[in-house]
């Protein structure tokens, strides 16, 4: 990318555009990896999804971005990217992204629950097509632990409201 771009789009502001095409590029070569696969293998994309499939695969991506990208016993994945800032509360952390380039832009795509969701639907939506069943597992228990979740929130907020 040319630096007359760069200074233009960020201004004063420091933003690695080269990162974030390193990481446009290598999702891009994923999904591209994963078609080639598809038609290799002869596996075949569904004629339409289910909404039941749907609604799993929308929580487990929820869930599982939510714990790439903030849960305290994943911090190691992110810690070569991050720097620990605080607590987030119910075992969530705030950090903060490290480095230049692309290793900014990958801290700052393992911080963002909301860019990682894309990857980990894509994965997702992947693995229906290749294994529907360990997919469903996997998305069922990631599910599971959402609502478990929402359930501790809930009863911690009720005891909260009862102890008034």
């Amino acid at each position: 990318m040319s630096s007359e771009i760069r200074r233009r789009y960020a201004g004063e502001a420091e933003r690695p555009l080269g990162g974030y095409l390193a990481v446009l590029a290598a999702y891009g070569g994923a999904a591209g990896g994963l078609a080639v696969l598809g038609r290799a293998t002869g596996a075949r994309l569904p004629e339409r999804w289910g909404l039941g499939d749907t609604i799993l695969l929308t929580t487990a991506t929820f869930k599982a971005s939510r714990l790439l990208s903030k849960d305290a016993v994943t911090s190691p994945l992110r810690a070569p990217f991050t720097r620990y800032e605080e607590p987030a509360g119910e075992g969530e952390l705030n950090e903060s992204v490290r480095g230049h380039g692309p290793r900014h832009s990958v801290g700052e795509l393992l911080t963002c629950p909301f860019c990682l969701a894309v990857w980990v639907a894509t994965g997702l939506g992947a693995g229906l097509v290749f294994a529907p069943r360990a997919t469903r597992f996997a998305a069922t228990v990631l599910t599971a632990v959402a609502g478990s979740d929402t359930l501790q929130l809930l009863y911690d907020a009720g005891k909260k409201l009862a102890s008034k």
